[in-house]
């Protein structure tokens, strides 16, 4: 675990539930705190509605990263960038997952639930939290994002 974040929140939609649960028991197995945002079943769902979940516990404590999923990781992606504070990057490889964190310092990973496997989203769920923030000609960058 990286840069002491033992707290991750965790959300999906319908179509990234079945994902959401393997990705949570993989972490609960690393060690992390996991809290779940829900959804809590695979009856469809509004996105927004766990995106909006997930950006708030993250921005609410200093110590949470996040983690979205849904069927193209696109919906909660956008959802998650409207709050203020919230970097949210979309990945679909281990080494994307690294760089979001590694450049972007992303706080929340979104994954493309129908377009990767169960073990690709815990290698970039792996990636992403291992990975940490290189700051330096990145911290420039970062501090534009928000308006």
């Amino acid at each position: 675990m990286s840069n002491n974040l033992a707290n991750i929140a965790i959300g999906s939609d319908h179509a990234g539930f079945e994902q959401k649960e393997s990705v949570k028991q993989y972490l609960l197995g690393l060690g992390y705190q996991v809290t779940d945002c829900g959804t809590m079943s695979a009856d469809s769902v509004d996105y927004p509605d766990f995106a909006h979940k997930v950006a708030e516990t993250v921005l609410g404590s200093s110590n949470t990263l996040g983690i979205l999923l849904c069927g193209s990781g696109n919906g909660v992606c956008l959802t998650a960038n409207k709050h203020q504070g919230i970097r949210a990057a979309l990945c679909w490889l281990p080494e994307l997952g690294a760089l979001a964190k590694q450049h972007n310092n992303a706080n929340i990973l979104c994954l493309p639930a129908r377009y990767i496997s169960n073990e690709t989203a815990n290698e970039i769920a792996s990636a992403y939290l291992n990975a940490s923030f290189e700051g330096g000609r990145h911290e420039r960058r970062v501090e534009k994002i928000d308006l």
